[in-house]
């Protein structure tokens, strides 16, 4: 199966979650933030947003940082996804 996202959004594969600190102490799983990086799957075509054109600024194979509670988490094919707005990312990593 593949997600074709629709409108503005964006399918975002969040980057793996560290488990220990730069020090070396193991994080329990509660105490781990959700990552706020991803890389970018899939990109939607934009054109009319809310009355507003919309151009796509993201590309697949981008690495980008999105905002922490943004999305809706889906899973397919035993991976998961987030699906966003274009606007709730904040920034390309380049």
């Amino acid at each position: 199966m593949k997600l074709v996202p629709l409108g503005d959004r964006v399918v975002l594969k969040q980057t793996e979650k560290e488990e220990t600190t730069k020090s070396g102490i193991i994080l329990a799983a509660k105490a781990q933030e959700k990552p706020v990086t991803a890389e970018v799957i899939a990109v939607g075509p934009g054109g009319m947003v809310d009355g507003k054109e919309v151009t796509m600024q993201v590309k697949v194979g981008d690495q980008v940082i999105y905002s922490k509670y943004a999305g809706n988490e889906v899973k397919l094919d035993e991976e998961e996804y987030v699906i966003v707005k274009q606007s709730d990312i904040l920034a390309i990593v380049e």
